[in-house]
């Protein structure tokens, strides 16, 4: 990962509080550098203030090695500078003071005053070396030269440190700035990648729910159907042959359109590969993220296996509205419309809900249905949902209360589309009998969650009778 300035600041491995050792070493020769010229600038200053020559050549390598400290203090090592700037020394601890102030993060009117400052001090300084020359005879110029050479020599010694230094300055402040930018991105990157790959396991985690309770409600009704009538097959086998020869045809075709429907969904499960199977995919999920209720379905996810979530989803409902209107009474040619070519997925509707209830009257279930209100279409969704909860609901009667009186109600409102399926409570099971039907548990949890997708309410309980209730309402 890059760093930043700060980072890069904090990282540092150099002595005190040099970042690196390079630095430390750059700044110890221009010291020394600096100590060099100003001591020997000393001698002549020495004999101009009539002062001991070792004096002026101590006190000049003093005032140079100041600029050691220029990262540390660049502003005492200007205001050396300027100080020393009378005795004609300490040159290069200018130009080099005023570029680093310059390059620093301190105010722009810190450096903008000492620039001036050692701009003053170079000018007065220049004039009066200059016309000193001038009037003793040593410079044969005219009197235009001497402030010529004052404003000149102090552009020359401020200006051009003091503009390298603030374009120095904002480099590196531009490439912090990218360095950050680029820290930034990177970690918004990293939360991106996390967070697609988050959704993508919450997908892939809706999918294999959504699949596992398509599964559960088309082939659990027909399967309870089966074991209802090889029940009654039992029973009146000795009695009534007749009967039990057309209950063992009609348990023979429920089974094989049972083996049919799992066929089919099991052959797309394991067909799934190439851009068709990935499209598919993609569709599927965005379909799933866009009506998927709450996280609660995970504890039907773990009966659906690790593999489904790379299979073609979309092909499955296909195969799944198909499988429901078998599991419906129909043939399942008209289920799906332009399935193959990419066409709507069709799957039950609220119009066959006459049929559902005569499979369940058929393998002896006492149950009368009554619709209340103008019928009128809904949405497929709607549609869809009504019709698996009055299912699911039937089939639960099957399993946990056989031979129970089952009313199936259906009102049909303004705004909303409610069902309720109540049994009474069901008559005592003999010691010998049969008729208890396993139960994964997903049942009533996948009715709320088909319900809770489309924004409805979804109630079940036991009744103060003794049997049992479940109602729904959706917005219509």
């Amino acid at each position: 990962m890059t760093t930043t300035g700060e980072e890069h600041t904090a990282a540092g491995t150099g002595p005190w509080w040099w970042v690196r050792w390079r630095s430390a070493v750059l700044d110890a020769g221009l010291a020394l550098a600096s100590a060099a010229e100003c001591g020997g600038e000393g001698v002549r200053f020495a004999h101009d203030a009539g002062l001991p020559v070792p004096i002026g050549v101590v006190f000049g390598v003093i005032a140079g090695s100041v600029l050691l400290v220029r990262r540390k203090w660049p502003i005492a090592v200007v205001l050396v500078s300027i100080a020393i700037t009378p005795a004609q020394m300490g040159f290069l601890m200018g130009l080099v003071g005023l570029y680093t102030l310059a390059a620093s993060e301190l105010p722009r009117r810190i450096t903008a005053a000492l620039a001036a400052m050692s701009f003053a001090g170079m000018l007065i300084v220049t004039f009066v070396r200059t016309h000193q020359g001038v009037m003793s005879g040593d410079v044969t110029m005219g009197d235009w030269f001497v402030p010529f050479a004052s404003i000149t020599t102090a552009i020359g010694m401020t200006a051009p440190p003091v503009l390298l230094g603030l374009y120095m300055g904002a480099r590196r402040r531009l490439m912090e700035s990218l360095r950050e930018r680029a820290d930034s991105l990177e970690r918004e990157l990293q939360l991106l990648a996390e967070r697609a790959e988050e959704r993508a396991e919450w997908a892939r985690s809706e999918e294999r729910t959504r699949i596992a309770r398509e599964m559960h409600d088309v082939v659990a009704h027909r399967v309870s159907l089966m074991v209802v009538h090889a029940a009654a097959l039992q029973a009146i086998a000795r009695k009534d042959p007749e009967k039990a020869v057309k209950n063992a045809a009609l348990v023979g075709d429920m089974g094989r359109q049972a083996l049919t429907e799992l066929r089919e969904m099991l052959g797309v499960l394991r067909s799934g590969n190439g851009a068709d199977a990935r499209g598919a995919a993609a569709a599927s999920s965005s379909a799933s993220l866009s009506s998927s209720s709450s996280s609660s379905a995970s504890s039907s996810v773990s009966s659906s296996g690790a593999g489904v979530a790379a299979v073609p989803l979309a092909a499955v409902g296909a195969a799944a509205a198909v499988a429901a209107s078998r599991a419906a009474g129909g043939s399942g040619a008209g289920a799906v419309s332009g399935a193959g070519a990419g066409g709507v997925v069709e799957g039950p509707c609220l119009a066959e809900l006459d049929e559902l209830v005569g499979q369940s009257a058929a393998a002896g279930m006492v149950v009368a249905l009554s619709v209340e209100g103008d019928v009128r279409a809904y949405a497929r969704e709607i549609e869809q949902t009504a019709y698996r909860v009055v299912q699911e609901a039937l089939t639960n009667v099957h399993k946990h209360a056989a031979g129970a009186k089952t009313y199936v109600r259906l009102a049909h409102r303004v705004s909303e589309i409610a069902m309720q399926v109540e049994n009474e409570c069901p008559p005592e099971v003999g010691a010998g009998s049969s008729v208890r039907l396993p139960s994964g548990g997903n049942g009533l949890l996948g009715m709320k969650e088909r319900v809770a997708a489309l924004g409805g309410v979804f109630v079940s309980g036991p009744t103060d009778a003794g049997g049992f209730r479940v109602s729904a309402v959706i917005p219509a």
